[in-house]
C-alpha cells in the first residue's frame, strides 16, 4: 500500500495558493472567474494558476513575504499527523503531489509537523519557484508542458516504476481539477467533500470514494491495509 495526496486544501485546511491570490493578488472575484474557466475548461489550469500567482508576485509580495503569511494562517487537517504516524510505524510510503510549490510546502511542514522523523518520510513531488534575485520578482517554474504544469499520474507511475515490491493498492487523497489525472494510476481516489474533485467525477463517470478528513482516510488505510 502507498498513500499519495494533494497538499492544497487537502493536507491544508486552506488552500495556500487561494489564500495568496485573495488576500495578496487579484482577490477572490478575479480568481473565481478563473477558477469557472478551468472547471468549464475554456483554459488550462496551468494558464489561468499562473495569473492568479504572478497577480501575488506584481503586487510587490516576495516568495518569503508569501510564505510568512501563510504560516500565519495555514492549519494542517489534524488527522494528517497521526495518518502520517501510522504509516511511518507500518512502512506505507507517503508521497505529496502537488500543483504548488514544493519551497512552500516545506517550509510550511517545518512549521506544521516538527517532528523530524515523520517530516522526512514524506516525500515532495511539486514545481518549483523561480526568484529574480535582482527585484525579488517570482514566477512557478512547473515541472513539465502539460496543461496542469505537473502531470500528477506521470509523477505517480514514475515512482512506482521505481518501486522493487509492489504497493498496491495505491490510494489517492484530493479536492480539485488537478487532481482528476491522478485517479489513472491509483486504484482508490479519495475526493474531498464538498470540492470541485467530486463534481468532475461525477460529470466524468470515475469512481471515487468521499472523505471529509484525514481520520477518515486513516479508518480508510486501517480497513484496506
Amino acid at each position: 500500500m502507498a498513500l499519495f495526496t494533494d497538499w492544497d486544501g487537502t493536507v491544508t485546511l486552506q488552500d495556500c495558493n487561494d489564500l495568496l491570490t485573495d488576500d495578496l493578488g487579484m482577490g477572490k472575484n478575479s480568481r473565481l472567474v478563473l477558477n469557472n474557466e478551468i472547471f468549464n475548461n475554456e483554459t488550462s489550469f496551468r494558464i489561468a494558476f499562473d495569473k492568479m500567482l504572478k497577480s501575488v508576485s506584481n503586487n510587490n509580495h516576495s516568495i518569503y513575504d508569501c510564505i510568512n503569511y501563510l504560516k500565519n494562517h495555514i492549519k494542517l487537517d489534524p488527522g494528517f499527523k497521526p495518518t502520517v504516524e501510522y504509516c511511518y510505524q507500518n512502512n506505507i510510503p507517503v508521497i505529496i503531489v502537488s500543483s504548488g510549490m514544493s519551497l512552500v510546502i516545506k517550509e510550511l511542514l517545518q512549521l506544521l509537523l516538527p517532528d523530524d522523523n515523520l517530516r522526512n518520510y514524506i516525500q515532495i513531488i511539486a514545481n518549483d519557484v523561480k526568484i529574480n534575485d535582482n527585484d525579488g520578482t517570482w514566477e512557478i517554474k512547473y515541472r513539465d508542458d502539460t496543461s496542469f504544469g505537473h502531470d500528477k499520474n506521470q509523477s505517480i507511475i514514475n515512482i512506482i516504476n521505481n518501486w522493487n515490491d509492489s504497493r498496491r493498492p495505491l490510494i489517492y487523497s484530493g479536492d480539485g481539477v488537478s487532481d482528476i489525472s491522478a485517479a489513472r494510476s491509483c486504484d482508490i481516489l479519495l475526493a474531498k467533500k464538498g470540492c470541485d474533485l467530486i463534481s468532475i467525477c461525477q460529470r466524468d463517470n470515475v469512481k471515487y470514494r468521499e472523505f471529509k478528513d484525514f481520520n477518515e482516510i486513516l479508518e480508510i488505510i486501517k480497513s484496506t491495509i
